[in-house]
């Protein structure tokens, strides 16, 4: 059974390496989006994901911003994780408030990414 993520960071360097570790380490299809505005549009487009992944600070439209967006045409059982490089305790709450199932500092180990990311889901049931 196939799952697909939807990963949303600006960065194509982190973008291209957690696409790379997500499909061939985690066995997940990813859909990946360079910005909050592509993720808004593949989700409007009728893209169906089983997560996803986005990152914090991102210029134009932030991660927070984006998740609140993705929530009218995305199903709010599909679980978000943040991946941000500034992770203080404080943060991991907001984010948590926002409606993330996890938080996952930057940068991430990538042979540990996909099995993080399975953990924070389990986590939610």
């Amino acid at each position: 059974m196939s799952r697909r993520l939807l990963l949303v960071d600006d960065d194509d360097s982190i973008r291209e390496i957690a696409q790379i570790s997500l499909e061939r380490v985690g066995g997940w299809e990813v859909v990946a989006a360079a910005s909050g505005g592509e993720a808004i549009e593949i989700v409007a487009a009728g893209g169906v994901f089983d997560a996803v992944v986005l990152d914090v600070m991102m210029p134009g439209i932030d991660g927070p911003t984006t998740l609140s967006r993705l929530r009218g045409p995305l199903p709010s059982a599909v679980p978000a994780i943040f991946l941000t490089a500034k992770l203080q305790p404080a943060d991991r709450a907001r984010l948590q408030a926002l409606g993330a199932a996890g938080v996952i500092a930057k940068p991430f180990d990538p042979m540990a990414l996909p099995m993080e990311i399975d953990r924070i889901l389990e986590e939610q049931g």
